[in-house]
């Protein structure tokens, strides 16, 4: 899954930078319900936890909706890595609902519109957004690329997407599993450069 492997890859980089950050706070850890790990220091900040959810994705949650817990994946993630060079949020968390799909897609679509024109794409499974990290200076004066819908535009996943590469929110909708109810999943990816700021 392509969320799975971004967020993989952003993690590794994230605890690579944080190691090699001078001078770094010591982590810091709540319950064990609620896993973190925070590092401040004058050459960047980063933010590893379980901690997502809709709200820090930018978006309220569906009514009713449950955090899914399962054993094939972490129900949600929270990433965020600032330094004066660079910065990345990625928010990931992922709901159950008793709703029908429909009702979620319609419900995701109103709230989406706040950020721009929502675009609704269909794929095989979760995770056909993608964000571009392009750190090229260059790319920095061209206009940010606009979300579309990737592959053949076909399958039982519906993701409502508004943004750019660079700057997203997605909902990934899909029967759940079970064949009643729902599953969902919300995204918020925000990435800049040198001349950007989050």
């Amino acid at each position: 899954m392509l969320q799975s492997i971004l967020l993989r890859s952003i993690f590794t980089a994230a605890v690579g930078i944080a190691l090699a950050i001078p001078g770094m706070a010591a982590p810091q850890k709540s319950d064990e319900q609620e896993k973190h790990l925070d590092i401040q220091s004058n050459a960047g900040d980063l933010h590893v936890g379980n901690d997502a959810d809709a709200r820090k994705a930018g978006l309220p949650l569906y009514p009713g909706a449950r955090l899914r817990h399962d054993d094939e994946n972490d129900s949600a993630a929270n990433l965020s890595l600032f330094t004066q060079a660079f910065g990345v949020k990625l928010v990931v968390a992922k709901y159950d609902s008793d709703d029908a799909p429909g009702k979620v897609i319609d419900y995701y679509r109103e709230r989406l519109k706040k950020y721009g024109k929502v675009i609704e794409c269909h794929t095989r499974e979760h995770g056909g957004s993608h964000a571009d990290f392009n750190d090229d200076d260059h790319a920095q004066d061209q206009p940010a690329k606009a979300v579309k819908c990737e592959g053949d535009n076909s399958g039982p996943v519906t993701e409502l997407k508004v943004g750019t590469e660079e700057n997203q929110h997605v909902v990934s909708v899909e029967r759940s599993k079970s064949g009643s109810g729902t599953s969902f999943v919300v995204l918020y990816v925000h990435a800049r450069g040198k001349q950007g700021d989050i």
